[in-house]
């Protein structure tokens, strides 16, 4: 689904019709940039005169990249029962419908396949420019709702199946609208909606540093480390003690503050930065292996099928098969 449009020393970017991504790699040598390697940033199809991106698509595989993007988005999946959804540190294997929204260019977020057995998955995807907050008709009292809910949505929303069916018609059809006021007010009535009902936060506080703490303080400071050299060895004796902690007790604490173990956070981050490569590069999947961090191309393997479903040649064929079927998906930008 992405073609390389360009290459240069500081960036990759990769684009089809409907989105563009930027990875940045000046992270992998340079400590003192603050990036989280392997999370791509999506430049939208979103450009100045335009406010609103819709598409509605059938998922056969669910291999978008983890990413942020400057942009608000309200995602919905149906027939996906089994798959993951990763936001921030919530990871939560959905139902057969899932509506989310998500308020922050620094949240990632990732659909995986998990358990979806599925070849038959959809995607309505609306990302919107629409910024609630600043001296406009939003800031009028009957968008009060909506602004407080887009507040919250800076943690990731998650709605209830009571309430996606709510919903549902106006999410439904509104990738079929050919004109762009109408769609727009389709989008404004389904967020007033959703405005009404209980949505549960998926990120924590701590997660994006809404409290500022000396663990926090602590937590990032050994993130960053591991960002810039998680292709390197790194070794629990040798992260415990850069954290003056002794090796159970920054088990522990790791676990706390991520939601997985240091070995589970490295293999995640490894694993990303491998997919992004088979995605963009044509090299062997043996070098990709090595290069990600992994010293051994059967482990390299096995935690690759665990994580996504598949090998990492079927990843790559998949991908070039799907790249070629979605340029005739359509689009729509207003």
């Amino acid at each position: 689904m992405f073609e390389k449009l360009y290459v240069c020393p500081k960036s990759i970017s990769f684009a089809n019709e409907t989105t563009l991504f930027n990875y940045n790699l000046m992270a992998h040598n340079n400590p003192g940039i603050r990036n989280r390697s392997g999370i791509l940033h999506e430049i939208t199809p979103i450009m100045e005169s335009n406010i609103v991106y819709i598409v509605d698509r059938k998922q056969k595989v669910f291999d978008f990249p983890i990413h942020t993007h400057e942009v608000c988005e309200l995602n919905f999946i149906e027939r996906a029962s089994g798959a993951k959804r990763i936001v921030g540190d919530s990871e939560e294997v959905i139902d057969d419908m899932d509506l989310v929204l998500i308020n922050n260019p620094d949240l990632e977020h990732i659909w995986e396949k998990s358990e979806y057995k599925g070849h038959n998955a959809r995607e309505v995807t609306i990302q919107f420019d629409i910024h609630f907050e600043d001296d406009s008709i939003f800031v009028a009292s009957p968008f009060r709702s909506i602004r407080e809910m887009m507040l919250r949505a800076r943690r990731g929303l998650a709605f209830s199946r009571e309430s996606i069916i709510k919903v549902y018609h106006l999410l439904d059809t509104i990738g079929n609208i050919s004109d762009g006021f109408y769609s727009l007010t389709n989008l404004l009535t389904i967020l007033y909606e959703l405005s009404k009902c209980e949505a549960r936060i998926l990120a924590s506080k701590d997660y994006l540093n809404d409290i500022v703490c000396e663990d926090n303080e602590k937590i990032e400071k050994i993130k960053d480390y591991i960002h810039c050299h998680y292709r390197e060895e790194i070794t629990l004796p040798e992260i415990s003690k850069m954290s003056g902690m002794s090796i159970s007790s920054f088990g522990r604490f790791f676990k706390q503050q991520t939601g997985r173990t240091l070995s589970e956070y490295i293999i995640y981050l490894r694993l990303s930065y491998a997919t992004s490569r088979l995605i963009e590069s044509t090299d062997s999947i043996s070098d990709i292996c090595f290069d990600s961090g992994f010293n051994n191309m059967s482990h390299f393997n096995r935690l690759f099928k665990r994580n996504k479903g598949c090998s990492p040649s079927q990843f790559r064929e998949t991908y070039r098969v799907r790249q070629k079927f979605d340029e005739g998906v359509p689009t729509k930008t207003f």
